[in-house]
């Protein structure tokens, strides 16, 4: 495989993705000439690097079954390269959730972990990074599972709270398509001025009377999320800077 620079942008060489899933698609529609290959297809002996994305209890495995020419790379968050055995590889993460059906430029902006076991994997992975349109970052080792947690957060437990949301609205009359104006808005605001500042509501103002209102009607309504509503308000609370965190 040619050398990259680390310190400069490249064109990144030439690279089989291996896993069919949704990641997988997408990263072969943008860095390969033909799609990706499923588990257990042979990778052609003219690849210079494989990517890996496939499911983190299955990366040590399929990695074992590609030869030993090629560079090694992997799609997983929280998993470190020691899972590649000794192996030069590297990880490329995308901080971004790929829906079924999702076209290359769903990528495009978003970040990105990387990690390499060399200076040349290092390389590799910033480039592909590059190629796809992302702003990569070097996550450590000792940070990979804090990192994917905090992903883990801002996606899949989002999405949790405006089930929650949805679910106490539906008892109003009010429907999701009336909610998604309002979520937008907040998270653009969040994403804009940060946590504090984007922070709006009974809490952030301290009207604890409308807040205890509001408690009561989630505990008639949906007592099912009343805890959840109960550990949230407090977390309110301390963005709002009216209560520590600890």
């Amino acid at each position: 495989m040619r050398e990259l620079d680390p310190k400069s942008p490249h064109t990144p060489p030439a690279c089989t993705v291996v896993g069919a899933g949704r990641l997988g698609t997408v990263l072969a529609a943008a860095l390969s000439d033909g799609p990706a290959l499923r588990r257990g297809e042979p990778v052609p002996a003219s690849a210079e690097v494989v990517l890996l994305a496939v499911p983190d209890a299955k990366i040590a495995e399929v990695a074992l079954t590609v030869g030993p020419g090629p560079l090694l790379g992997h799609c997983s968050g929280a998993t470190g390269l020691d899972v590649f055995g000794g192996r030069e590889g590297f990880s490329l993460h995308p901080l971004m959730s790929v829906p079924t059906g999702s076209e290359p430029s769903v990528l495009r902006g978003a970040g990105a972990a990387v990690d390499g076991s060399s200076e040349r994997a290092l390389a590799v992975a910033n480039a592909l990074a590059e190629a796809l349109g992302m702003r990569a970052t070097r996550v450590k080792p000792e940070d990979r599972v804090a990192y994917h947690a905090a992903g883990a957060i801002a996606a899949n437990f989002f999405v949790a709270l405006e089930a929650c949301a949805e679910r106490l609205a539906a008892t109003t009359g009010i429907t999701r398509e009336q909610l998604a104006p309002l979520v937008l808005a907040t998270a653009e605001q969040w994403a804009r001025l940060g946590p504090e500042a984007a922070l709006t509501g009974a809490i952030a103002r301290g009207d604890e009377g409308t807040v205890e209102r509001h408690r009561a009607a989630v505990a008639e309504r949906t007592p099912e999320l009343l805890p959840v509503w109960t550990e949230l308000a407090e977390v309110t609370r301390a963005v709002a800077g009216r209560k520590s965190w600890v």
